[in-house]
């Protein structure tokens, strides 16, 4: 199966503010590291999750992807050929056949705009429609596709006249009325009722399954993650120290801030009396990177070796790589 999407060493690390007098006189600047050398490779028609804590750069990796943000190193494939700001011609297809499903429905749409222009910019930016009714047309389809039924009833209304499962429905119209082959998914059902997420889900994996979309899902829970997903990234302060099969993550993950991830996920009556593991503290700031395993003053585990030596991202079985010094 080939690879849609292919991730060489991605870095994003941005300037931090360290007071007036410091950025004034210091000769040298302060770091931000929100995503520090990762390597990924999301093949046609999969949907990789990536899951970690909130600050361990998943929506950074999602809008560094789509050359969204800032990439201070690295290389970007898609359909195997490299997507860069000198690549025009590439970076115009890029834009079209890569797409972003963002958080927040609520935010996310012009509250002046009505349902049918925002669906339709992406076509009129790009110029591929010629005519009204052309745009019309598309709209309508793509509406559809989504789950607004008739399309017709919610084309000339405004965003705040609909719920939040509808305009997350249009938002996900948006996205696919360019017919993507990659779509970034952050969070997408998080601000939706529980009673909402199922359906929202279910139709990001019947674009799949009818379309061959590719999916990077961006979630802090890993349970949701391992219900659509076909593989999970676990992603901690810019680095993925695990990934593998959603099973295998879900069921015998070996890196500890995995466990921990595990070990809290929502589980069946007779499985409560399960050790849980919980950690302490809270993720180190981007800034100030722990030397060795940035893991490593938060594992219960740890040794003097975690504590000055970084771990590689090793291949452990067959699609299953870990960044432990444990394992």
């Amino acid at each position: 199966m080939t690879n849609v999407v292919e991730v060489k060493n991605l870095k994003v690390h941005f300037d931090g503010y360290q007071g007036f007098l410091k950025d004034f006189f210091s000769k040298e600047k302060k770091l931000i590291k929100a995503v520090d050398g990762i390597d990924l490779e999301i093949k046609k028609g999969e949907i990789v999750s990536l899951v970690g804590e909130s600050g361990s750069g998943k929506t950074t990796t999602g809008k560094a992807l789509l050359s969204l943000t800032h990439q201070s190193e690295g290389e970007i494939l898609f359909e195997g050929e490299s997507v860069s700001q000198k690549n025009k011609k590439a970076m115009k297809l890029f834009r079209q056949k890569a797409q972003m499903i963002y958080q927040d429905p609520y935010q996310s749409l012009n509250p002046r705009n009505m349902i049918l222009d925002i669906v339709a910019e992406p076509l009129v930016v790009n110029k591929l429609v010629t005519s009204e009714q052309e745009k019309k047309e598309r709209v309508i389809q793509a509406l559809e596709s989504a789950g607004i039924k008739p399309a017709e009833r919610f084309m000339y209304k405004y965003p705040h006249e609909l719920s939040g499962g509808q305009r997350q429905r249009v938002v996900i119209a948006s996205a696919l009325i360019l017919n993507p082959s990659f779509i970034v998914a952050d969070e997408p059902v998080s601000m939706l009722d529980v009673s909402i997420r199922a359906d929202i889900l279910k139709l990001m994996v019947e674009q799949r399954d009818e379309k061959g979309i590719s999916y990077l899902l961006i979630t802090h829970d890993l349970s949701l993650a391992w219900l659509i997903s076909d593989r999970i990234a676990i992603m901690y302060l810019g680095k993925i120290v695990e990934i593998g099969d959603a099973e295998l993550i879900a069921g015998s993950c070996m890196h500890p801030y995995s466990k921990a991830l595990v070990s809290v996920m929502p589980v069946p009556r007779k499985m409560k009396n399960r050790e849980r593991i919980i950690l302490k503290g809270e993720t180190p700031n981007p800034g100030r990177i722990p030397t060795g395993c940035r893991f490593h003053p938060r594992c219960p585990a740890a040794t003097d070796r975690c504590k000055t030596e970084e771990p590689a991202l090793k291949e452990v079985d067959s699609g299953h790589y870990v960044a432990c010094h444990l394992v």
